[in-house]
């Protein structure tokens, strides 16, 4: 068969945007050789409804192997007691939370899209939002979760599920406040930890699992992997809605839960994403990984105080992890202008709304600005400040194309002290 050369051009064409590039996007990172291997592998010529020694097909013995493998270093990152590694995506996971937990119509309490939350927690454009009663929190004029909101929602409407964690807050969260509420009223915890996930498997921020029932997050962001999702349990339990399985049977939640996932919302898990995982899992338990987190999170604050030192207005003042939240009101730039503009800079990032926000989501007021994957090039402290000093350089002249042409050339030579993927040649 002849080789396809216009995909395979188009993915060197990739790995060249990649590399003379400055990747800011929080969601994204740059995973190990040996991920990207353990994807394009023969793994994926393997088909597996079902769970490990539970399978409808025969031939999985080795995959068995494989997700096991999987399963038992994910809980150990975690220090879990149970996990599933076969959702395709974090909203995956989420969705099968639901199915799991809820019945259609019952209430929950998220984090409100437009004050960083994500879809999943009860958008209406949503799966979340159009099958469930929903409910928001939101933050305070200092950008940060306003617990107090959250507290008198929940005692007002008495949800099932409480839902904490975003994809656009700068700060730790206080689980166990919210648990307390949530007993108070007997609903679930729900922490979607899809952005801090590798700063919390490396300790360096609160632990969820202390006190939330439930933890879903993605494999990718600051946990490094591929892309994919996972849910987890620290301790199992009863469903205290005393919600039944197809046959009328009281389950524990890990039982619901993967009944859920299969064959409740997805058919055969993807098992060379599966291996992936796996690879990823075992380069966290590994001690340079929580040096990586340390990084990051130096690398974040770092770049808050040099944004702030060009007269940014950063959402709550600065950042406990990965990311910050910029408003651009004050620069007379919309978030679309800003990413638009640095794209041509090769500088990414991503236009984002933020809190109490007068443009719609497709313009916005403002962009969300990540590290990760900037940290896996090996970018510290001392580089921040220049890669700040190229952004403002950008958007304080988005329309001069003499100026961002310059940029551009500039950015290429110094991401050329940072290898990537050089065994890719």
């Amino acid at each position: 068969m002849q080789k396809d050369t216009a995909i395979f051009n188009l993915l060197n064409k990739e790995l060249d945007r990649q590399r003379n590039g400055i990747e800011l996007i929080a969601s994204e990172n740059f995973t190990s050789l040996q991920v990207i291997q353990a994807m394009g592998s023969v793994a994926t010529n393997k088909y597996a409804e079902g769970y490990p020694g539970k399978r409808y097909y025969g031939g999985c013995e080795v995959v068995d192997e494989i997700e096991t493998l999987a399963i038992e270093r994910l809980k150990k990152v975690f220090n879990a007691s149970w996990a599933n590694v076969q959702p395709h995506s974090g909203a995956q996971a989420n969705t099968a939370v639901f199915l799991a937990c809820l019945k259609p119509g019952d209430k929950i309490l998220g984090l409100d899209l437009s004050m960083g939350g994500h879809l999943t927690h009860g958008s209406p454009a949503n799966f979340s939002g159009k099958n469930y009663q929903a409910f928001f929190y939101g933050v305070t004029k200092d950008g940060l979760v306003d617990y107090e909101q959250l507290e008198k929602t929940a005692r007002a409407e008495k949800p099932k599920m409480i839902i904490c964690g975003a994809s656009a807050y700068s700060r730790d969260w206080d689980y166990k406040r919210i648990r307390a509420v949530a007993d108070e009223i007997g609903a679930l915890v729900l922490a979607d930890i899809a952005h801090p996930a590798g700063l919390i498997a490396a300790g360096l921020l609160n632990d969820p699992f202390d006190h939330c029932h439930i933890v879903t997050s993605t494999t990718h962001k600051t946990l490094r992997g591929p892309r994919g999702g996972i849910i987890m349990l620290r301790h199992d339990f009863e469903n205290p809605f005393g919600i039944k399985d197809p046959k009328g049977n009281i389950r524990s939640m890990s039982q619901l839960l993967d009944l859920a996932v299969f064959p409740g919302m997805q058919g055969g898990p993807l098992e060379h994403v599966i291996a992936a995982k796996a690879v990823a899992f075992a380069e966290i338990l590994d001690p340079s990984f929580k040096a990586y987190g340390q990084q990051v999170i130096a690398n974040a604050q770092a770049m808050a105080k040099a944004f702030v030192s060009k007269g940014y207005n950063l959402i709550s003042s600065g950042t406990d992890n990965h990311l910050m939240l910029i408003d651009l009101r004050n620069k007379n730039l919309t978030g679309k202008k800003a990413q638009e503009t640095l794209d041509k800079a090769h500088i990414t990032l991503n236009k984002n709304a933020v809190p109490f926000d007068d443009k719609s989501p497709f313009v916005t007021s403002g962009i969300r600005v990540g590290v990760p994957a900037a940290t896996t090039r090996g970018l510290n402290e001392a580089h921040m400040e220049t890669v700040v000093g190229f952004i403002d350089k950008v958007l304080m002249h988005a329309d001069d194309a003499t100026v961002i042409e310059g940029v551009k050339e500039e950015v290429k030579a110094f991401m050329q002290q940072f290898p990537l993927y050089p065994e890719l040649g």
